[in-house]
């Protein structure tokens, strides 16, 4: 089943349920994969790779805006993010420990033969790669500054 029969199934269930935030959350997932659909090139629908693309990025974007209204005082906006962020967070796979990315740079490292803080940008494109989906971009940078600066 694709991500968009499952998306479709949980807004009927959502629906009957009355569960109006989750609903919204699950309709601008819908929305997300549908406009990805329906761009130049993409008449056989779009690939895993790309839905879980789009879901992380509406994920991030849930996340800043949930940060901005709490720096701002906001909880009114703040509680409806954290709800469709929790939501979208159900269909992204299992996001890594610190650990296990931290190991996976350490191997990125080690394939690219980085030394110091210059070479970041190799041990970055490596570890992206690897880790696309599975770990946040900002954990990944952090991780790779202290294992070249150690």
């Amino acid at each position: 089943m694709s991500l968009k029969q499952t998306i479709d199934a949980d807004i009927k269930k959502a629906m009957l349920a009355k569960e109006k935030d989750t609903l919204r959350a699950l309709r601008a997932i819908k929305s997300l994969i549908l406009l990805a659909e329906s761009e130049k090139g993409n008449a056989d629908g779009i690939s895993e790779e790309a839905e879980m693309t789009l879901l992380a990025k509406a994920a991030k974007q849930r996340k800043d805006s949930a940060e901005i209204y709490e720096q701002q005082g906001r909880d009114d906006l703040k509680e409806p993010e954290l709800v469709e962020l929790a939501v979208i967070q159900k269909y992204l796979p299992q996001q890594l420990s610190e650990d296990e990315v931290r190991a996976e740079i350490k191997k990125a490292i080690a394939a690219t033969g980085a030394t110091s803080p210059a070479d970041m940008g190799k041990v970055m494109g490596a570890s992206m790669g690897a880790l696309k989906g599975k770990a946040d971009g900002k954990v990944i940078s952090t991780i790779v500054k202290e294992e070249l600066s150690a």
